[in-house]
């Protein structure tokens, strides 16, 4: 639909909006808007309200930078997790993928991205000065690198290892179940809890 031939002004900025939502153009855009058009007011209201919520009162967790509505998340201050164990992920979304594989009973902590220099994204620009500090407390026995298998995250594997390396610290990467190029958020359930429950040793994997 042409933005002219909309019939309102507000319509057309709703879907507009909509439209800058990653993965939907304006065709969905609309179709969405037209959808909570005839939801009643109180649910759309319900709807627009969680987003400020969200938006207002959201929290990272302080400790392992994962989202939760506290200072420390739900993960972190569970006392069941094992503490000698620390998982490194590009984001939390493969939080949620590895949660559900339940396979996984360590503690986490999220980059915020992979180094990527053709989209000007730097070590420095991710939480890895915060991981150090982690390994340097003596607490960890294992830290897990879990990024996903493409160049950005071989890269950045590489990366922490070598800063990592100085600490007596054992360092695994997931064993390669997960095809190469693959993202772990797209990884089945099944074979992500297999890459992580058979990870290797990180020089054996750069090796092999």
């Amino acid at each position: 639909m042409n933005a002219n031939s909309y019939p309102s002004k507000l319509l057309e900025k709703a879907v507009n909006e909509f439209s800058k939502l990653p993965g939907i153009g304006n065709k969905t855009a609309f179709r969405l808007v037209m959808h909570l058009l005839k939801q009643g007011k109180s649910t759309v209201s319900e709807f627009a309200n969680s987003l400020i919520t969200l938006s207002e009162e959201i929290k990272y967790c302080k400790r392992c930078h994962n989202i939760s509505d506290n200072d420390i998340c739900e993960i972190c201050s569970d006392p069941r997790r094992d503490s000698n164990l620390l998982c490194v992920v590009e984001s939390v979304k493969d939080v949620i993928a590895i949660e559900n594989t339940h396979q996984y009973k360590g503690l986490y902590h999220v980059l915020g991205g992979l180094i990527s220099p053709m989209d000007g994204i730097s070590p420095s620009e991710l939480n890895i000065t915060t991981l150090e500090e982690k390994a340097g407390t003596g607490k960890f026995n294992e830290i897990i690198l879990a990024l996903s298998t493409t160049m950005e995250g071989d890269t950045t594997n590489f990366y922490i290892f070598k800063k990592l390396s100085k600490f007596d610290i054992e360092i695994s990467t997931i064993a390669r179940g997960i095809a190469i190029g693959d993202e772990l958020e797209y990884a089945d359930e099944i074979t992500l809890g297999k890459s992580i429950a058979n990870r290797i040793h990180f020089e054996i994997a750069v090796k092999g």
